[in-house]
Parts: structure tokens; sequence; C-alpha cells
């Protein structure tokens, strides 16, 4: 999956990526300790806010449609449903080996502590605690630097003795004074794995990296290592089911399978695969889960390429799944794969805008500005659809994607296509919960551009969308002989790779064919576009950024990369200009249609680095221009965003799925929708805590 992750603030659309709701501003949790929980078919009254907190607004999407599914696609998704969920352990793990430990101490004070839970420390304590299970660990799900608590330390061991002390993850005959003494530096010490991903230059990314996939190794032991095995044609992805450690002073790995690594929440999940294959809607998806089943009972990589050509090759199915260790954007050198799932079914309706661009991926290839050579002679299966998320895990959970192309294989897109879709029931959340942030007023330039927004923004945002994941991920070919793009481009190939994508779409957003196509009625539509991804690329993005630092995450080095350069290379014409009125500052887009060259200009030189490995060039594209920030500029954009006393990040409470059982017959299967994301993650806790504390 390549995806393209949702911030709450940026200004791609009017109504999709504006922020969540207004708060108070206040760090306590509200509704921390509400559970409420609605059935589907109450769209009416349907809430989509959930408990804000810290920098973070909880959200909740109904999954319209499921009612009209058969028994056998219900008990289907209810199956897929608790695979995914079973999982959700080795995402903790794989953040920090620390983190299913540090996920186990919290869950234990929280549901156990009987002091008082009224203080301004305990609330601090609370905050915490829901930071933690909202970034699947203590560094946080989008900068990726650590975070510690408001309470001080000594109120945290006074709040650890005071609650179920048996219940504590500590190791055998060890007390709780010496338990304190372990778990102190994991909990409140800034400098004991500081970053989860590094990815500065001229370092050892491998090394200063906190992530749990590799231990007591260097980035050039690593490179090594891998190096032995080919990546040519088409080879596996090797190293994206392992961890690599030094024992005896030998490199190994240790695979994620049954009978290895995480074994424990593998074979749960490899049992509730297994009763999937009984009810699979047809052949095709029978044979894409027993693949996975395999895979995950053996490890091998080939088998998993397998399941993926089977996966991509089902097109007819209502229901459908992601499962595995795909992304790999919290590995600083790109190589091993997030365990995420995603379980969802077809939206019908929705499915028609995107399998209009999607039907025409051999013209957008052939009318595309990079070389020839570079072009992909036949465009395999693309299937587009819309589709309406049931539940997400892992690293898809609570933060999601708006939009996803799979499988990541590039050999796979070339020789079997690859699938791509538009997550319609998140996206329906987040616009109902943008309506009212006041962002678009405060940065937009003008009258003219804001309303354009307010019109056509949301429709912009999802022909970006669709273009980025279906056209964008799917173009373009490497060069015969030319490595993966994680042994060439390294720690820079995920930026890339997204800055590329994006490219994609911003070229073809002002193209007369999608007018065409009938998906797009003008190009006020490109121009909403246009004038929202300049904004945020230059300005608004750097909401989620700490005064004095500097972009590091892939997809906000992409933004700044692509916008940065237009910028840059358009000043000869004033193509792009900020511009000053009352003091405060503003993105002006004064030429689209140069603009819209410009895009393709750098679109052309992001494929030939890709095709041809060059790292130096994209190395010196995204440091150049995706990674240092205007400070003077990024004060007082702090300062404009704080008075509008919105929360800058967003996720979702899952839906619940309920068997309606007759002795142990499921007859039925139902949607519930719990209203607080605290009262999840500790019910989530006690039910798919399947992983010990040492992996």
């Amino acid at each position: 999956m390549k995806k393209w992750a949702l911030p709450a603030m940026v200004l791609m659309s009017a109504s999709l990526l504006n922020t969540a709701c207004n708060n108070s501003g206040s760090n306590k949790p509200s509704g921390a300790d509400t559970v409420v929980q609605k059935s589907e078919g109450q769209e009416g009254n349907f809430k989509v806010e959930g408990e804000g907190f810290a920098d973070l607004q909880t959200l909740r999407y109904e999954v319209p449609g499921f009612s009209e599914l058969s028994l056998q696609q219900k008990k289907l998704a209810y199956y897929l449903y608790e695979a995914a969920l079973s999982g959700r352990d080795i995402i903790y793990d794989q953040r920090s080996k620390y983190g299913v430990m540090l996920r186990k101490t919290l869950e234990t004070i929280y549901g156990t502590y009987n002091g008082d839970k009224n203080s301004d420390k305990w609330k601090q304590f609370a905050v915490y605690a829901g930071r933690v299970w909202f970034s699947n660990g203590n560094h946080h799900h989008y900068g990726n630097e650590k975070f510690i608590p408001e309470c001080p330390y000594e109120y945290f061991a006074e709040i650890v003795k005071a609650s179920d002390t048996a219940s504590l993850p500590k190791e055998q005959g060890e007390s709780v004074d010496a338990f304190l003494t372990r778990i102190k530096p994991v909990v409140y010490d800034l400098k004991f794995e500081p970053k989860l991903v590094d990815q500065r230059p001229n370092i050892d990314n491998v090394v200063n990296s906190s992530n749990n996939f590799y231990e007591g190794v260097t980035q050039k032991e690593v490179e090594d290592f891998y190096a032995k095995f080919d990546t040519k044609g088409d080879a596996p992805s090797w190293g994206l089911n392992s961890k690599v450690v030094k024992e005896n002073g030998q490199i190994v790995e240790h695979v994620w399978k049954s009978g290895g690594m995480y074994g424990t929440a593998i074979d749960r999940m490899i049992g509730w695969l297994q009763k999937a294959v009984t009810v699979a809607e047809n052949d095709q998806q029978k044979k894409s889960l027993e693949l996975l089943v395999k895979f995950y009972q053996t490890g091998d990589l080939k088998t998993f390429d397998d399941y993926s050509i089977a996966w991509v090759s089902d097109t007819a199915s209502r229901v459908d799944v992601v499962n595995g260790f795909i992304e790999v954007y919290l590995d600083a050198i790109g190589k091993k794969g997030s365990f995420q799932s995603m379980v969802s079914i077809k939206d019908l309706e929705g499915t028609k805008r995107i399998k209009a661009i999607a039907d025409q991926a051999q013209w957008f290839e052939d009318h595309s500005p990079i070389m020839d050579q570079h072009k992909k002679k036949s465009v395999k299966g693309i299937t587009a659809k819309a589709i309406t998320v049931v539940v997400e895990s892992g690293d898809d959970a609570p933060s999601t994607p708006i939009g996803v192309n799979l499988p990541n294989a590039d050999w796979i897109r070339k020789e079997h296509g690859s699938k791509s879709v538009s997550l319609s029931n998140i996206i329906h959340s987040y616009n109902i919960a943008s309506a009212k942030s006041g962002l678009l007023e405060e940065f937009a330039v003008n009258d003219t551009v804001l309303k354009r927004m307010q019109q056509y923004g949301s429709l912009a945002s999802d022909l970006h969308t669709d273009m980025h994941e279906c056209i964008g991920h799917a173009s373009g070919q490497i060069n015969p002989g030319v490595e993966t793009t994680d042994k060439t481009l390294k720690n820079y190939a995920s930026t890339l790779e997204e800055a590329r994508a994006d490219l994609v779409g911003l070229y073809f957003i002002m193209d007369q064919k999608l007018i065409d196509l009938g998906v797009m009625p003008n190009m006020d539509v490109a121009k909403a576009e246009y004038d929202s991804y300049m904004m945020n690329g230059l300005m608004t993005q750097l909401t989620r950024l700490k005064p004095g630092d500097d972009l590091e995450e892939a997809h906000m080095r992409n933004r700044q990369t692509n916008a940065m350069w237009a910028y840059e290379h358009g000043k000869k014409d004033n193509v792009v200009e900020f511009v000053k009125k009352d003091g405060k500052t503003y993105v002006r887009v004064n030429d689209y249609n140069k603009l819209r060259d410009l895009f393709g200009q750098l679109l052309r030189e992001m494929q030939r680095i890709k095709s041809e490995g060059d790292f130096k060039a994209g190395k010196a594209l995204v440091e150049t221009y995706g990674v240092k920030v205007d400070h003077t500029l990024h004060k007082e954009i702090l300062e404009r965003y704080a008075k509008l006393n919105i929360k800058p990040y967003r996720g979702f409470i899952q839906p619940k799925l309920v068997p309606v059982m007759n002795g142990n017959e499921i007859t039925d299967v139902k949607v519930e929708y719990p209203e607080s994301f605290y009262q999840q993650m500790m019910e989530y806790g006690k039910n798919y805590g399947f992983l010990p504390v040492k992996n």
C-alpha cells in the first residue's frame, strides 16, 4: 500500500483537510470513561466527534451498507475483523521493543488505580495514556519524536504502587521498585530512544532510529547483509518481515511468522483467516486467503508475492482485506514492513468516479511528461474502487490513510496490476468534522481563492487522491538492471515515491481529459487543488512542527519538496509568490498553467531518479527543498493557527462487529459504534493482548 496519510490542517481541500472540531484547548480527555454504543442505521443522529486531548482529536465513522451484505459476507467480514485486531500488539513492538511493556503498564494503572481521578496530575497521566494508545507507542505517530507525561515521575511511581501491582508486566520475582527503575527511562528520559525514525543525512540511520527492526547492528552491516540478495526482476522484497540482529558475531534475521517472532499473535490471525477461507465469496478470494495463511505459517516472502498476485486478481469480491507487513515508512532505510490491516466492503456508487480514471490509465501513461523510456508500454490491470472501511488495525489505526495502492512491489504492479482505493466513509467523517474550523478563512489569500476552495475543494482533493493512488503509484517503470528503491534511493525512497505520485495527480488535474471523462466540471476544481497544495506545502503543514524543527516525516517532506521546487523555479515568471496583507503572509498562485508545466518538469526528473536509481540527485532534491524551514514564517503560522483553537491531528475510534449467536452458530453480525476511544483501548488490551512483553 502506498499510504497517503491525512493531515488534519492540510489545505488540500476545503472540507476534507480542515481540522476536526473546535475544542476548549484543555488537555483533559473529554468523555474518557463514557461508553455509548449505537447500532447501524442511526445516520441521522450519528456523532462523529469523540474525545479530544493533547494535539489529537478522535472521530468515528459509520459503515453504511453492512446490513445489506449476505450472512456469508458478514461472517467473512467478522472473521477478517478478528484477524485484524489479533495482530494489533505487533505494531507496538515494532515501534519499540519496550512498547508492549509500556502499554500494559498504562492499562494496569488506568484500569485499576482507585485514587483521586479528578486531580490535575491524574488528568495529565490520562492524556499521556491516550497519546500512547493513539501513537501505538510513546513516539508521536506523525513526527516520530518521543513524548513524556506532564505529570512528574514521583506521581507516576505513586499511582503505579496504588494500582494492581500483580498485573504489572514485571519480570519473574521483580519488585515494584525494581520495575519502576527499569521503566523510568522508557517513560521519562527523552534521550532514551529519542527518535523512532531518524532520516538525517550523513549519520547511521539504523543506529539512530529507535524502532525494533534492528538490534546490535549498524546501517552498513544491514546494507551489506542484504546486498547479497538479488532484488532485480521478480525478486521478493527481502527483509520485509524480519528483525535483523547480531548473534555470536553473525547477522541473522528473526522472521515474523508462526513459531517465530510474533508467533503467538500470528497464530491467532491464522486461526481467524482459516475461518475466513471457509466463507470466501469466490475461488479467487479463497486462493488469496489460503496463500496469506501459508505466508504467515512459513514466513516465505515468495509466498507473500504469490498472495499479492492472487489478491490483486480478485476484483469481484464485495468484502476485501489488507493484512500483512506492508509499508516501510517506519524503517529509515525502507526495508521492514509495519503490520497493518484494513477490512472493507466495496462502495458501489463511490467507485464510479475513481474507476473512470483508472480505466484510462494507459492514456495517462502515454500523455505523461516523463521520458518515453520510463513509460510503461502496457499498463496492466489497475482495479480502482471506493471502499467503506469496516475496521483498521496496526499501522492503519487510529491514524488512517485516505487512499491506498497495492501491492507495493513494482514488478507485481507492472506485470499483474494493482488495486487503488479511496476510503469513502473515512473521508465522509473528515468532511463532517471539518465544516467549521476557520482554517481556510485564515490562510486563503483572497475571497476568490476562498470561495473556490469552499465550492470545489472536496472534489479537488478526491480527484488528486484518486490520481495519486491509481495513476501515480502505478505509473512509470524502473530501468532494466536497476535494483529496487530501498537499495538505490535508500532513506529517501518513501519521500521521493510519494512526491512522484503527488506530481502525477497535480499534472493531470489540470487536463481537459478529466472534464471529458465527466469526473470534473471545470478548471476551477484544478485551480482549487493548486491553491491548496501550494498553501499547504509552503505554509500550513508547518503547524505540525515544533519551533526550530526541520521536516522529517516522508509525506511532509514530499509536499514541501514539490511546492518549494515549483516556487523557486517559477520565480523568474512570478508563477507563485508570498504576499503580505495586514502583517500576515499568504501564498498566491499567479499562473496556473505555468505551475502545471513546472509540476510536469519536476515529475519528469522524479521519474528519472526512480527509473535510474539516482541516489545523489534524489538526496539533493529532498535536502535542498524538502527539509529546511523558514523559522520566522513558521513562528507566524503557529501563532495564527493557535488562535483557531483546533487540533492538528485526527484518528478514529473503530466500529465494533458483534456476532449474533444461536448456540455455536452465527446467525447475524451487527455493527456497533463505541463512543469512547479510551474505553476501546482498554477493551482491545484485554481481548487482543496476545504478545509477551519481550519478543
